[in-house]
């Protein structure tokens, strides 16, 4: 069957914590990521909390890279869900995953958008 989009949930363990907890390098690489995976960046929102960890976003056309991690715990808790077929989500998370010097990463890829039935598109 033919999704409309791939949402990979990744739990990327062992990193440095000293990456995680860096608000701006951690923007820098999903912004990478997500151009590495051929995706076209629109929108950037993250947030350093106190005393540790960071959440954010990355918008991109095809959908988003979201992320939160845990630096006292080495880990990264990482959504990358993109529409279409031009755009590898794989490709986001082994960058993310390698960048952050992790020890390992599990990841589930959960097919979005399949419908059983033909779908009427609606134009607005």
């Amino acid at each position: 069957m033919k999704s409309l989009g791939r949402h990979i949930l990744a739990e990327i363990y062992d990193c440095d914590p000293n990456i995680l907890n860096d608000r701006e390098l951690i923007e820098e690489i999903l912004v990478k990521a997500a151009l590495e995976a051929g995706a076209e960046v629109r929108e950037v929102a993250f947030h350093k909390f106190s005393p540790q960890g960071v959440s954010g976003v990355v918008v991109i056309s095809e959908s988003h890279l979201a992320i939160h991690t845990w630096p006292e715990l080495g880990y990264a808790a990482v959504d990358v869900f993109t529409c279409g077929e031009r755009v590898n989500p794989w490709d986001a998370c082994n960058y993310i995953s390698e960048k952050f010097n992790a020890g390992h990463m599990t990841a589930t890829e959960v097919k979005r958008g399949i419908f059983e039935k033909p779908v009427k598109v609606v134009n607005f």
